[in-house]
């Protein structure tokens, strides 16, 4: 009894938030693994008779609050090539947030040589996702 008491009253710890890494990792697959899934019949329902021309390439130069806006409009009329799009979204997402998590456990251990890297990474990836947009 008195060794669950002290087990209530223990901090947060590293071993906490690598399960919660794991289970975001985990969960996030399986989230826009089905949405992209559950897109993909979507779209063959509707599309599936229909034959892709594929000999002229169509550029869509837009920025990432246009395509941001327009995937959201997408998904939420039910078009299932909006909905593969956020389960790709999603799929991208998720290692994204494990790095954010990583950020706020490495804050809370006042690791902050790894505080810096981490936030290097970050500055890294919203350069990537700025600079891929507005080519």
């Amino acid at each position: 009894m008195e060794k669950s008491k002290i087990m209530q009253h223990e901090k947060f710890g590293e071993k906490d938030f690598q399960t919660i890494i794991g289970n975001l990792l985990r969960y996030g697959v399986w989230i826009s693994l089905s949405v992209a899934f559950i897109g993909g019949i979507v779209y063959l329902m509707h599309h599936g008779n229909e034959i892709e021309d594929y000999s002229v390439f169509k550029e869509n130069d837009r920025n990432i609050f246009e395509v941001i806006s327009t995937v959201y409009n997408g998904a939420v009329q039910g078009n299932g090539a909006y909905l593969i799009f956020v389960g790709i979204i999603l799929l991208f997402l998720t290692p994204v947030f494990r790095v954010l998590l990583s950020l706020f456990s490495f804050m809370l251990e006042k690791d902050y040589l790894y505080v810096v890297i981490t936030l290097i990474v970050i500055l890294i990836i919203i350069t990537s996702i700025s600079f891929g947009f507005s080519h």
